[in-house]
């Protein structure tokens, strides 16, 4: 046990020895848990923020200045009045995402009780923006009307004081879900890469065949790869957790980091596992980055890190149920979120531990195939 513990030190110190003299790699690792992140967070929102808004107003009376002087920064940019005849051209440019239109007496239909329409045009190619946006003004609407008809500015339109509590993300702030998500799916993509790479690379420099011909065996081999670059993506993420996430992007962290890591380190297992796996199949860094874009997608996309996993189909979360990735963002979630605690996750921990030693277990026998045919 003594020698096979050494073994598997050594050859992993030569994996990252090897890891530090390829600077692309490198500069991948500190792209995916820097820029990457920077630039997803803040650059992907999902709120609006600065939508175009432009009215038609064809009854040109106070109660439609109070409604425009209401949409205000930074949700929406300044509103622009344009005249009936360019509502179609506006909106097929897609200058505006949104268009008010407000008909003749209008005002007058309002005081009158005649409950006039307001047309609401909708540019809906940005569909997450649109929704949102359209609420909003339908808010502000409502609200001015309600105002305009008591007189009184503190009117609600509501008989009833509704208090809406947000947690965990009081302000619905789209970057603090996505800075996270996206160190959580770069941990899944450097892992599969990684790993995989080390391994072709290996057959590319031909020291595959040194590996066969020294007292050391698969099983020595495939974990050393798996605990050397392991290591540096456990770095890499609780790095960029205290200094992008926090620190760049001042997005609190509510739990533990220490339990976040050894859920990473368990999850780690499955996904180093599956890039080895994946690169027995090839013989090339080209083929095996065409097997391993599929794989990532789907289950990046059917994780739950980017969709809720409840408007998945039934069916297809029961098969992603298989994928440690749909419970490793669980995990995350309910700890770097919510600050959930070892009696919150541990479920998820088992369920990853389970996982990560099937898919161990089919990339080592895979792999000594893969040995036992190259002698």
């Amino acid at each position: 046990m003594t020698r096979w513990l050494f073994n598997i030190w050594l050859l992993g110190v030569k994996e990252l020895r090897s890891l530090l003299a390829d600077p692309i790699l490198l500069l991948l690792v500190a792209y995916m848990f820097s820029v990457a992140i920077y630039a997803v967070a803040t650059g992907a929102r999902t709120e609006v923020r600065n939508a175009a808004v432009a009215y038609v107003d064809l009854d040109q009376s106070g109660l439609t200045g109070r409604i425009v002087e209401a949409i205000l920064p930074p949700e929406f940019e300044a509103p622009q009045g344009i005249d009936l005849s360019e509502l179609e051209q506006v909106m097929d440019s897609g200058d505006f995402v949104f268009v008010l239109s407000f008909p003749p007496r209008f005002e007058a239909d309002v005081i009158d009780g005649n409950y006039p329409s307001v047309q609401l045009n909708v540019d809906a190619t940005a569909m997450t923006q649109a929704g949102n946006g359209a609420i909003y003004l339908q808010e502000i609407i409502t609200a001015e009307v309600t105002r305009f008809i008591t007189g009184d500015d503190t009117a609600s339109s509501l008989p009833i004081d509704l208090v809406v509590t947000a947690h965990f993300n009081p302000n619905l702030q789209s970057i603090w879900f996505t800075s996270v998500m996206q160190i959580i799916n770069n941990v899944t993509i450097l892992a599969v890469l990684l790993t995989g790479a080390a391994l072709i690379r290996e057959r590319e420099h031909g020291t595959i065949e040194h590996l066969l011909v020294m007292p050391v065996n698969a099983s020595e081999i495939m974990l050393a790869k798996i605990w050397a670059n392991g290591l540096v993506i456990v770095i890499g993420a609780v790095l960029s957790l205290w200094l992008v996430v926090q620190g760049v992007l001042q997005v609190p962290v509510a739990g533990s980091i220490p339990l976040f890591v050894a859920g990473t380190v368990l999850y780690l297992v499955a996904v180093t596992g599956l890039g080895i796996l994946l690169a027995t199949f090839t013989t090339s860094m080209p083929q095996f980055g065409l097997l391993v874009i599929p794989v990532l997608v789907i289950m990046n996309l059917l994780s739950g890190s980017t969709t809720p996993m409840e408007s998945i189909p039934v069916w297809l979360q029961t098969i992603m149920q298989a994928s440690p990735s749909t419970h490793f963002v669980a995990f995350a979630q309910a700890i770097l979120y919510r600050g959930a605690g070892l009696e919150t996750v541990w479920t998820d921990m088992v369920v990853m531990a389970s996982l990560s030693a099937f898919f161990f277990a089919v990339s080592l026998l895979r792999f000594r195939q893969t040995m036992a045919t190259s002698q």
